[in-house]
């Protein structure tokens, strides 16, 4: 283990926010497109973005984070001291209260929308002490529904340091952000009867099993604070097959709590899977994951997410996903729909230019100006995904029968679809 600190510089900064079926089938496989001859066509870029501003620039003052481990493979755990550590309902725009241990991740998905947190997070310490930093108001930020506080950092056990060099985007997936302190900030602020029944979700941001909890074990931790209490509505969404490391302790507070676990695939293909999300579990191992919690008893499903259009979306790739999970012994099956807000946008429009040519064009024209898939597209996805759960055994109405845990679902599930109109089982989502 190698100990030591990260620096970096508080004050201004103008914000930065870097990044980067319409193809051909491939082997008759699912949501697999080839790849043209042609060169790599440039970045598109919806929404303009200042040119990175390494951390050092940010002001005079400075903050220093103490390095916690550091890998071979150039990833740093970084020491992140809170004060408070729970996303109200409020200061999300979700239906339920949070808690991620983690602030940046090494699974490295092409789409992830919680990159701004990471940079958020870094620029918060730097304005502790003395600067102001772009993309805070009012005391928080929000990046597609999770919030960052204003008190979560503990300002006054934070002092000065050297630029940390890489783009936030970059950033997000090596210097991973390790909340030491949030089972005891958990056990000191959590307040039952604020919850309201609403429920409380891990892992709604970064996954709370991503690598360094084998090390840290601060999700189990969390988990550890949680008995101590009696009927919440708990619920765990991660890609991780770690999450059966705490099967026993998921076993005992399911006899207090109602829990529920999310497992997260976005598809069966492993090829597409890798291609998707760099170093994230191969499917196999997280439908093997999700089979040994419910044979634990555990209530657990599958949810399919994102659903990107074009590429993953498709009736054969969904339908493998469903039968995948009826295997698994998935309690329920969940859809939900790609967001692209600012930050997914400047890592996976480079991406799909270059991965799905003939899609990037049809992508910057459908979320322009907005985040979501239209809700034309939105209907025919919810359509597709109704008759699917029909075909392979899973109750329509499943997401409705666990009070507060089932309204969370529905949630995941994205808006719901205007009208029932009946549809061909052959009709394709598309984009526009």
């Amino acid at each position: 283990m190698r100990v030591g600190e990260v620096r970096m510089m508080g004050g201004r900064t103008g914000g930065q926010a870097d990044g980067r079926s319409g193809g051909k089938r491939v082997g008759g496989e699912a949501g697999k497109q080839e790849r043209p001859g042609s060169p790599v066509a440039s970045q598109i870029d919806l929404l303009p973005s200042p040119a990175y501003q390494p951390l050092a620039t940010l002001g005079a003052s400075s903050t220093r984070l103490p390095v916690l481990d550091e890998r071979n493979r150039g990833t740093k755990f970084i020491g992140l001291p809170v004060n408070s550590v729970l996303n109200t309902p409020a200061s999300t725009g979700m239906g339920f209260w949070s808690i991620n241990p983690y602030v940046g991740c090494e699974f490295g998905c092409t789409y992830c929308y919680a990159r701004d947190t990471h940079r958020w997070a870094m620029e918060r310490a730097g304005r502790r002490t003395g600067g102001q930093a772009d993309g805070w108001t009012g005391g928080r930020a929000i990046s597609n529904g999770e919030a960052v506080k204003e008190d979560d950092v503990a300002s006054d056990r934070l002092s000065a340091c050297p630029p940390v060099r890489l783009p936030p985007e970059e950033a997000f997936e090596k210097e991973i952000l390790v909340k030491t302190d949030v089972a005891e900030v958990l056990a000191r602020t959590l307040n039952p009867a604020k919850l309201a029944g609403h429920s409380l979700v891990i892992g709604t941001a970064t996954d709370p099993y991503q690598p360094a909890e084998r090390q840290f074990r601060l999700t189990r931790r969390i988990l550890e604070v949680l008995r101590s209490y009696h009927g919440l509505s708990i619920g765990i969404i991660t890609k991780s097959s770690l999450v059966t490391r705490d099967l026993d302790l998921l076993q005992e507070l399911s006899k207090r709590h109602e829990v529920t676990v999310n497992l997260s695939l976005a598809t069966a293909d492993a090829r597409l899977a890798r291609l998707l999300e760099l170093r994230s579990p191969v499917p196999s191992a997280r439908l093997r994951a999700l089979r040994r919690l419910t044979e634990g008893g555990i209530h657990a499903g599958l949810l399919v997410a994102p659903i990107i259009p074009g590429v993953t979306d498709d009736w054969a790739g969904l339908a493998r996903l469903m039968e995948a999970a009826k295997e698994a012994g998935a309690r329920y099956v969940v859809g939900s729909a790609l967001r692209l807000g600012p930050a997914a946008r400047h890592r996976f429009l480079p991406f799909l230019t270059k991965e799905f040519p003939a899609l990037a064009e049809r992508y910057r024209r459908h979320y322009a100006g907005k985040d979501h898939v239209s809700q034309s597209y939105q209907d025919a996805l919810s359509r597709r995904l109704r008759l699917l759960k029909q075909t392979y055994g899973f109750s329509i109405e499943e997401a409705g029968t666990r009070g507060a845990g089932g309204r969370r679902r529905r949630q995941l599930e994205g808006r719901p679809p205007r009208h029932e109109a009946d549809t061909n089982p052959d009709e394709q989502a598309v984009l526009l």
